[in-house]
């Protein structure tokens, strides 16, 4: 077991040596939460130009609805990691889920743009507290490789697929309900979440780690910064002081961050936990993953609407079937593959196998259909979703101290919502230079707007396959060989 914080043992033996009560309705308990903020990432965007009109915010302030709670989320994920192992893991789930829910109902009841931007902004703080706390109790439920395989897998299924979700949602609830009923659906989920929490069960702890303050500050500052200045490059371009600026100033703290973490005796992100070969490949790996997820989920949501001229609901019901194959493909993965073969052979694959999907995707035109054109892409691309997502989830936390689980845990959300936040911004970067270079010189017309759209999704999409390409080199490189080993001290979680 990696070393801790202190020489003593940090969980009490198990009383019985055996499985966890009631782990498997503790399992869907986590899974509802992990739901509720895994697709309030993407429940709102199908639901923005009615806000929009409803509350009378501007195009530009537009983007901070969606970035305003990654920024937040992404930024503090490290330091819930770290406040649940200090508090414990139970305690922080509950809190996070009743402020998240808080939060989504002041979101719902926003009379402006200032108080949308805050619920959402509160969504952020609490979702960083409840994700990590949520992860790291999964962790040290299941600890027997078979069944920890499987809840992975599940888990996976539910954190790959909850973006999908959310645009199906958010088009149900605008077209049928009200754009409001995105943050206020929350309610439902956390309530139904809160009503099994007492099936939740963590280790008992002998200690607590110190909470390492320098570090809390230079990985909010350095994020937020990065975060802060890949939102302004498709407003400002890549060459402003106001995309420029930030970026520098946030990779400059993020290295003075590593160098206090790699000093300090508490840190709040011990270098064990990301230079794990293992762990290591499977950070690097979601983060690249979700940049390529972007080409997916927001230019095929623009072709879906713009183009095809679908519905909110339509546009939502389109991801189903891609949904669902990626939900079969990791729960097999994760139950049969992952324990017999572990996560080298099976993510290179998938990301191949969706880098193939994203290409597919290039052949759409301004008259393809449904069926014959976005369908196909679309089942491949769940297929490999399915292999990269529940492998990567067990391994980022296969074998880490359990005093580590929860900082381990936050670190999945934090490079997933860094990747998400660099794919928003490059992609439409990309974008926006392709439709420029496509019209320019050429006659404006209504035919050639839409054709220099088209060409800008179809370079998303090419770049898409690439970050999907690199994933697969990087997760063949770094993942070792194998079954994934659990950390045998790791014991079977009692109640807290």
């Amino acid at each position: 077991m990696s070393t801790s914080t202190s020489p003593t043992a940090h969980t009490a033996p198990p009383s019985a040596g055996g499985p966890v009560p009631g782990r498997w309705l503790a399992l869907v308990v986590l899974a509802l939460a992990q739901l509720m903020v895994v697709l309030d990432a993407t429940v709102v965007n199908i639901a923005l130009p009615t806000a929009q009109a409803d509350l009378g915010f501007s195009n530009d302030d537009r983007q901070w609805v969606v970035t305003g709670y990654a920024l937040v989320f992404g930024s503090l994920l490290l330091l819930g990691g770290r406040l649940s192992d200090f508090f414990g893991r139970k305690r922080m789930f509950v809190v996070g889920v009743v402020g998240f829910a808080l939060a989504s109902a002041i979101g719902g009841a926003a009379q402006g743009f200032e108080m949308l931007i805050a619920a959402r902004a509160l969504q952020g703080v609490f979702g960083a507290l409840l994700a990590p706390a949520a992860l790291a109790l999964l962790t040290t439920t299941f600890t027997e490789p078979a069944e920890r395989s499987k809840a992975f897998g599940i888990f996976g299924a539910i954190a790959g697929a909850g973006g999908g979700v959310g645009l199906l949602l958010g088009g149900v609830l605008t077209e049928y309900a009200s754009w409001r009923w995105c943050l206020y659906v929350n309610l439902v989920i956390a309530v139904a979440a809160l009503l099994g929490v007492n099936k939740l069960h963590e280790a008992v702890r002998t200690s607590r780690p110190r909470l390492d303050l320098p570090g809390a500050v230079t990985s909010f500052v350095g994020l937020v910064a990065l975060v802060y200045g890949l939102a302004n490059a498709e407003r400002h371009g890549w060459s402003a002081a106001s995309t420029l600026v930030p970026i520098v100033v946030g990779v400059v703290v993020l290295v003075a961050f590593v160098v206090i973490e790699r000093r300090s005796t508490h840190a709040l992100l011990p270098m064990r936990v990301v230079l794990d070969r293992n762990r290591g490949g499977a950070y690097l790996t979601i983060a690249i993953a979700g940049i390529g997820m972007f080409g997916i989920f927001l230019f095929l949501t623009y072709y879906l609407a713009g183009i095809l001229r679908f519905t909110p609901v339509q546009t939502g019901a389109a991801f189903l079937p891609m949904l669902g194959t990626l939900m079969v493909t990791a729960t097999v993965a994760g139950t049969v593959l992952v324990p017999r073969i572990g996560p080298r052979p099976m993510v290179p694959l998938g990301a191949v196998i969706a880098a193939v999907g994203m290409a597919l995707m290039t052949r759409l035109g301004l008259d393809s259909s449904y069926v014959g054109g976005v369908l196909p892409g679309l089942l491949i691309i769940g297929v490999g979703l399915g292999l990269v997502f529940a492998p990567v989830q067990n391994a980022a936390t296969a074998g880490v101290d359990p005093d580590d689980a929860g900082v381990a845990s936050a670190m999945i959300n934090t490079v997933q919502q860094i990747g998400g936040s660099i794919g928003t911004a490059v992609l439409s970067s990309f974008a926006a230079a392709a439709a420029t270079d496509y019209a320019a010189g050429r006659t404006p017309s209504a035919d050639l707007a839409a054709l220099a759209t088209l060409h800008s999704y179809h370079v998303v999409f090419w770049w898409s396959a690439g970050f999907f390409v690199a994933c697969a080199a990087v997760s063949a490189v770094l993942f070792r060989s194998g079954p994934l080993q659990v950390d045998p001290d790791a014991t079977p979680a009692l109640a807290h």
